[in-house]
């Protein structure tokens, strides 16, 4: 259920806001794995959506930093937290594109319900070794398709929102027409195509570890057979929601330095940073605070997570980063 009441990110703590999107993942978990036996199911994925919006809304860029660590993290519950994440970005780059209210309601639940018809699948794939076995391989093919017809069966009357799940992985050629002119259910299944790939990008599976953000970023700029896409407004929306260097992402400095990115500035690969690790591999205690829009140095690299051996005080930083955004 909905909390009544959420703690503004100044006053809770890590854990607590921490909490605060693992209990609705955990929610969303319940409804993807058991669609057809939820009493009303899109009014409860809406229920989820008002909880999502509330928490960006009075904090994204601490939104942002708390779930790319539990993307980097988590490897149980797979599908689940691949779904809020994904409707997370999905919401904040419908807000780049200024999609109509109509269109960005049924990209969400789109995102949020794209694997439904495969949710344990999902989560097994995530955590075995091998490869996808041929009946494996099979449900992998069906089920955009059979994730519409699953929807429907539970209720869902939104033909944008269960098309756009048939659809996701469609391929639509760039070429025919600006982003704004395609048919809905092709722009949108673009968007959502783009942001699954992303999100799949930086979380670690069992057969390997997550990618980097920029590599993550590269992957979704570049065709399936390894051209560059060329300009795609979804793409470079997407950088402008989240930055090129997400919060909640390590980052290597141009004087070797290593650092966690804090906030989003106004340009996309310039974010607020607190630098952590100094090029010799001391601890810095306190962080200290970098703003790269201002000064040198810059980023240069973006890490993984295991890259990065300390233990991280993450409450403190993330006080650190919303104190020096109010200054």
């Amino acid at each position: 259920m909905q909390p009544t009441t959420l703690p503004h990110p100044q006053d809770a703590d890590y854990e607590d806001l921490l909490s605060l999107w693992a209990d609705l993942e955990s929610g969303l978990a319940m409804v993807l794995g058991n669609p057809l036996v939820i009493p009303d199911l899109e009014r409860k994925l809406r229920q989820y959506d008002r909880w999502m919006q509330d928490l960006l809304r009075q904090d994204a860029d601490t939104a942002l930093y708390l779930l790319f660590q539990l993307a980097t993290n988590a490897s149980v519950g797979y599908s689940a937290l691949h779904a809020l994440i994904s409707a997370v970005i999905c919401h904040l780059t419908a807000e780049e594109l200024k999609l109509p209210q109509n269109e960005r309601d049924s990209l969400v639940f789109a995102a949020m319900t794209m694997n439904i018809a495969m949710t344990r699948l999902q989560d097994e794939l995530a955590a075995q070794n091998d490869k996808p076995s041929s009946q494996q391989q099979a449900s992998i093919q069906a089920h955009a398709l059979s994730g519409r017809l699953m929807l429907i069966d539970a209720g869902v009357e939104d033909s944008l929102w269960v098309n756009t799940v048939a659809a996701h992985h469609d391929v639509v050629p760039h070429a025919e027409g600006e982003l704004m002119q395609w048919d809905p259910v092709d722009r949108l299944a673009h968007i959502l195509r783009t942001v699954d790939r992303y999100a799949a990008m930086i979380s670690p599976r069992k057969t390997r570890a997550g990618r980097t953000a920029t590599e993550s970023v590269r992957s979704i700029m570049t065709r399936t057979d390894g051209q560059p896409a060329g300009y795609d407004p979804v793409g470079f929306a997407l950088v402008r929601a989240t930055g090129l260097c997400p919060p909640g992402t390590y980052v290597r400095m141009d004087n070797g330095d290593v650092a966690v990115v804090l906030r989003r500035s106004a340009t996309p690969n310039h974010p607020l940073v607190a630098t952590v690790l100094s090029r010799n591999g001391d601890t810095y205690s306190p962080p200290r605070l970098h703003r790269t829009a201002t000064s040198s140095p810059v980023i240069q690299a973006t890490l993984t997570q295991d890259a990065v051996k300390i233990r991280i005080n993450h409450q403190a930083l993330l006080r650190l980063g919303i104190q020096a955004d109010k200054r």
